[in-house]
């Protein structure tokens, strides 16, 4: 028996977004094969899972289309991006910058731009799991793979 609150299936509806850096889609393809291999997700109020969830975004909402196991829609959970758009521009600019540093700088030097991203990335998980409060519940780990998906997601060619 699948564990019901477990995620089992993933798609990024991401249509609009081909053509990213290298970088950006070894980030994403290693988000979604954490996601899939470790989470805890359940929506709040039922029904139970497993879940198959799709992510998405349209009319300026970020969309969570969740299914049940067999593909039959259970819930569309769509949130306002306006409260996102900050930390994601700001997460993207400090990849950039680990990006790049990845290449020129130091070890020390890449610790301290790796730190600063992985700050800007626990902000947008807890502001995420806080725009999700009543809707859907999940673990920190789940939530930062999601951070990082919505974050793929908005990030154009």
């Amino acid at each position: 028996m699948s564990e019901p609150t477990r995620i089992i299936s993933f798609r990024l509806d991401d249509s609009f977004g081909r053509g990213r850096r290298p970088e950006v889609e070894q980030e994403r393809a290693v988000a979604i094969e954490d996601l899939l291999d470790e989470n805890n997700f359940t929506l709040d109020g039922g029904p139970e899972g497993p879940y198959q969830l799709i992510l998405g975004i349209a009319d300026n909402r970020l969309l969570f289309q969740v299914q049940n196991e067999i593909g039959e829609d259970l819930r569309v959970i769509g949130l306002a991006l306006g409260p996102f758009r900050r930390i994601i521009r700001d997460y993207h600019g400090i990849c950039e910058t680990y990006y790049e540093a990845i290449r020129k700088l130091t070890p020390s030097q890449i610790e301290t731009i790796d730190m600063a991203r992985r700050g800007l990335h626990n902000d947008g998980t807890e502001l995420l799991q806080a725009r999700l409060a009543g809707k859907a519940i999940m673990d920190f780990d789940t939530g930062r793979r999601l951070f990082t998906l919505l974050s793929v997601l908005h990030m154009k060619a």
